[in-house]
């Protein structure tokens, strides 16, 4: 199997870049610098770029249906409108606590994960936030929840508690996830698991945190394609850009002291990688 290597899309210092989304609608790719509270935006066809900053540190940043954009923060689930007002969906702040990784459902639900500060074993949950703001706890204790996508028809979902080093696969059955098994298991010395996307053969894209690198995975769980990447720490990824044909990659440069490798923290772009599946916006 050939390796093969991205390319930088926008140079940037983020301390810990995370949660790259395509935003159709505006033809916009979004993704967070959590511990800096930033959200950027960035136009790949005029180069546009956009940077917000959130009053906490914000985990995710999604599209709405109706515009704007949904937020996984410190203290809860945030909504920001078309014109960027903001209020609070779900409110439920913890000591030590804060959002991380999160994903837009098909039925335009927004599955939001927490964790520690301190990455204390079981201090996370992932929940199923309702349009209407009705919170549902689908996992306890988790550690550092992180990656959660879709099958293409709807069927399975894939999801990452990153010490844990696996992709797990649930059913789906309504508004649940069930029958928990280990998907894919990473190997010691490759880096841990972190984000995840799934493009539209099936095949399961992770960021390998301390791996310098990507994999695809089959449905199956049978490793076929590797990128290299020119930093230690990709976060996430997701498809975006004409017809979703580019791979995004988000990085971090937290932890790797004053001089980690000159683009971490930037946002990497992996072209014509292979086809994405179309997103499905925050229905509340």
């Amino acid at each position: 199997m050939s390796a093969e290597n991205a390319g930088l899309a926008v140079r940037e210092r983020a301390a810990l870049g995370e949660g790259p989304t395509w935003d159709a609608a505006a033809g916009r790719l979004i993704w967070v610098d959590i511990l800096s509270a930033r959200i950027h935006t960035y136009d790949p066809v005029s180069g546009n770029r956009t940077v917000m900053a959130t009053e906490q540190h914000v985990g995710a940043a999604k599209p709405r249906a109706g515009g704007g954009l949904v937020v996984n923060l410190q203290g809860g689930i945030g909504l920001y409108d078309a014109d960027l007002a903001f209020s609070w969906l779900v409110r439920d702040p913890a000591a030590g606590r804060r959002g991380n990784d999160a994903a837009v459902a098909p039925d335009g639900a927004l599955w939001a994960g927490t964790m520690r500060y301190d990455e204390a074993p079981g201090g996370g949950n992932l929940r199923r936030v309702a349009p209407d703001g009705v919170v549902t706890e689908v996992l306890g204790e988790v550690s550092v929840s992180n990656g959660t996508g879709w099958s293409p028809d709807g069927r399975l979902m894939y999801y990452v508690d990153t010490p844990t080093r696996r992709i797990d696969v649930f059913d789906v059955e309504g508004e649940r996830a069930l029958n928990r098994r280990p998907l894919v298991r990473i190997e010691d010395g490759a880096g841990f698991p972190d984000g995840l996307t799934v493009d539209a053969g099936g095949g399961i894209w992770v960021a390998l945190w301390d791996g310098a690198a990507l994999r695809r995975y089959t449905s199956e769980g049978v490793l076929d394609r590797v990128v290299e990447l020119p930093v230690r720490r990709p976060t996430a990824c997701a498809f975006g850009g004409a017809g979703l044909r580019d791979l995004y990659i988000t990085t971090a440069r937290v932890g790797l002291g004053s001089s980690p490798p000159p683009l971490s923290g930037s946002l990497l772009v992996l072209r014509d990688a292979g086809q994405g599946l179309p997103g499905t916006p925050f229905a509340g």
